[in-house]
């Protein structure tokens, strides 16, 4: 935020913070879920999912401070998104390479906005009803259904096997290089983190939008989740050391996010 009187002030400058706060909350969400995919991985279990994520850090000693902290990180970061994939601060284009990354920007602006609302309704419950959670569930049972839909999910489908794919691309040609302002000391740090993180999560993606086309075709709601990709990769030959390297691959991706609310340009200036 520029501190210079002689300059005049504008949305701008207090839009930046709070979209590395964004990238921080998106760091803190996969941390938690590095921890859960871990722990599973020694017990063969199926890890979490970003809510269950969202619940543990809503639910610790400190949520009174925490979780506004949360809702408000998680709604900059999903307007940013939103930003990115409406006004191209990036120069993606519109060749269909370029749409696919936007679709990709807006999917993640919605999945956000749906973090930072359950997060919310976490802590209202909990503000007007201690540990009463049955309006936070009616909310998440109520957006699964939606997105279980038929329809709806194999649209989903097709938005995540680009999106898994843009990942790994991403990884593979060091593209989001382009993005960060740092060292090159700095930067063969966070090209270990990126690329990691980035191929797990695009893997995921990918298994996400199989499980979408699957259960979508047969109607079943609510079982196309991270959760659900958690435990199609427990089911797999070796799946514990599968399932232990998503972990590793997932506190990769925290470290990169992290990175990224450090470093990142936050081009807002281009929209």
């Amino acid at each position: 935020m520029s501190l210079d009187p002689s300059k005049p002030t504008s949305w701008r400058d207090f839009f930046k913070p709070f979209a590395r706060l964004g990238y921080g909350a998106r760091g803190m969400v996969y941390l938690v879920l590095a921890f859960f995919i871990g722990t599973a991985a020694l017990t063969t279990g199926s890890g979490g999912d970003s809510k269950d994520a969202v619940r543990f850090i809503t639910q610790s000693t400190a949520s009174a401070i925490i979780t506004p902290l949360l809702v408000v990180s998680l709604g900059g970061y999903s307007l940013w998104r939103l930003v990115q994939a409406i006004f191209d601060t990036d120069d993606h284009g519109f060749k269909p390479s370029g749409l696919a990354v936007r679709a990709g920007l807006l999917g993640s602006a919605a999945t956000y906005v749906f973090l930072a609302l359950y997060a919310f309704s976490l802590w209202w419950g909990n503000t007007i009803a201690s540990g009463d959670s049955g309006g936070s569930d009616g909310f998440a049972k109520t957006a699964a259904a939606f997105i279980g839909a038929g329809p709806v999910s194999l649209i989903l489908s097709l938005i995540f096997a680009i999106v898994g794919g843009a990942h790994i691309y991403k990884a593979i040609s060091g593209k989001y290089r382009d993005h960060i302002q740092a060292s090159e000391a700095v930067l063969r740090w966070i090209d270990l983190a990126a690329t990691g993180g980035l191929i797990a999560r695009g893997v995921i993606f990918f298994i996400i939008a199989y499980l979408l086309v699957q259960h979508g075709l047969a109607g079943e709601h609510s079982k196309a989740s991270l959760a659900d990709a958690l435990n199609f990769i427990a089911g797999l030959p070796l799946g514990s050391w599968l399932l232990g390297a998503t972990g590793a691959g997932f506190f990769l991706f925290s470290v990169y996010s992290f990175s990224e609310a450090v470093w990142r340009r936050i081009n807002v200036e281009d929209a």
